[in-house]
């Protein structure tokens, strides 16, 4: 791998200054104690790391990706941007390996949906190692500094400097060409201005934050040649899921809007480092959601093809207008977290964020291997309440489900599961023509 050149320092020798892009000034806004807003990545090995190799590897990753290596500068109460300050180092003690013991690994779960790394201290990342049969790498993001395809370049870094072996990206998967005889267009969805559906509450817990549970499913089978995807295929799933869980709990039936992260970086060494996702929405037409399987699979490829395709910034375009730096941010900071507030009725019923394929092997050599298995999970704070994340690897999908305990308990999370199975299934056993 190409190590990634290194930021100069300013002019008067001082540390390198970068004003907080778009998506980590918005949501340094509106950061919650009660609720972080964290990024979960979860790496399974099949054998044990040696921690002074491990810790060696990582902060030596860290250093060929020196955007990771920031903290947020201080600045006066006058100040109009918020601005992060790149370190040569890291400020604290990146990875740590746990006691090993039964309740291990979901105490690190816990931690990393309950304690975000602060943003005060380089880097806003945090790496636990959970040791047992083989090794677990719990790593937790402040979400507010970078995204998890992000932190996980810098993991196949790590693995690739751990273990001596190549950890390059494989060439993504070539989408299934679009046929333009029985796609629905796009402009058919509902309109953007109307509520989208809510999650409707279930069995909420008294302790504040987020739940969440994973589990490991097969692939859904798609027909060669059928112009869908497996991101389409768990778009569908999701709506359904959602609609399923709001018909068992007698709320009424709204349209359901569906945020989905896209990302357009290479994946190599030169991956810019940050929150580089754009969020798009897919809407569905409540009766939409009654279509025969195969008609809705092709209605979804072409709204999600055409989002896609689509140039939009990151947030839209009113974020951009939001930061402007032209009074000071604390100012902003008062008029963003009113506007979230009065615009939550329009905040969209849930995210589906599908992380596809690994990209990398993830391979820490021979004694510690390849990764076989890798979930990720997105913040779920209220007024969505629900996160839907996805990836695969070894040819099975990681689905981690993540929710705010305001809205729904353990309980409702397993229930979700299995709805999210049973509708993730039907959209393979039924992906014949259209009657």
């Amino acid at each position: 791998m190409t190590a990634v050149q290194r930021p100069a320092r300013d002019g008067a020798g001082g540390p390198t200054r970068i004003p907080f892009p778009v998506v980590d000034e918005v949501s340094r806004h509106c950061l919650q104690e009660a609720e972080p807003e964290t990024v979960h990545i979860e790496v399974h090995l099949p054998g044990p790391l040696e921690p002074g190799r491990l810790r060696a590897a990582f902060t030596e990753a860290l250093r060929r990706h020196p955007r990771i290596l920031v903290r947020e500068a201080p600045r006066a109460w006058y100040g109009r941007r918020y601005e992060w300050e790149l370190t040569d180092g890291p400020d604290v003690p990146v990875v740590r390996f746990v006691e090993p013991g039964p309740t291990a690994l979901r105490d690190a779960r816990t931690r990393a949906l309950t304690q975000a790394p602060p943003l005060t201290q380089s880097p806003p990342v945090r790496l636990e190692v959970v040791p047992g049969a083989g090794s677990v790498l719990v790593l937790t993001i402040n979400h507010t500094a970078l995204d998890g395809p992000a932190c996980l370049r810098v993991l196949a870094t790590a693995a690739e400097l751990y273990g001596g072996h190549d950890n390059a990206p494989a060439t993504a998967p070539a989408r299934p060409p679009a046929d333009a005889d029985r796609t629905v267009p796009p402009a058919e969805a509902p309109a953007p201005w109307l509520p989208p559906a809510r999650v409707a509450p279930g069995a909420p817990e008294r302790s504040p934050g987020n739940g969440m549970l994973v589990a490991e499913l097969p692939l859904p089978h798609r027909p060669e040649g059928f112009p869908c995807t497996v991101n389409d295929q768990l778009m569908v799933a999701t709506a359904r899921t959602v609609a399923h869980w709001n018909r068992e709990h007698g709320a009424r039936p709204r349209p359901p809007r569906i945020t989905m992260p896209v990302d357009d970086r290479p994946r190599d060494a030169g991956m810019p480092i940050g929150n580089g996702t754009r969020l798009v929405e897919v809407t569905y037409r409540t009766a939409e959601l009654e279509l025969p399987t195969p008609e809705l699979l092709r209605l979804t490829a072409a709204r999600t093809r055409a989002l896609k395709a689509l140039p939009r910034p990151q947030l839209g375009h009113g974020a951009a207008l939001l930061t402007a730096p032209v009074v000071p941010v604390a100012w902003r900071a008062a008029v963003t977290r009113g506007l979230r507030r009065a615009a939550a009725p329009w905040t969209s019923t849930t995210l589906l964020s599908n992380i596809g394929r690994i990209p990398y092997p993830l391979d820490f050599g021979e004694d510690a291997g390849r990764a076989h298995a890798v979930w990720f999970s997105a913040p779920a704070r209220m007024p969505r309440g629900l996160t839907v994340t996805t990836a695969s690897t070894a040819g099975r999908l990681h689905l981690a489900l993540r929710w705010s305990r305001s809205l729904l308990g353990h309980g409702d999370g397993a229930h979700l599961r299995d709805l999210f199975e049973h509708h993730l299934h039907a959209t393979e056993a039924d992906t014949g023509e259209a009657p």
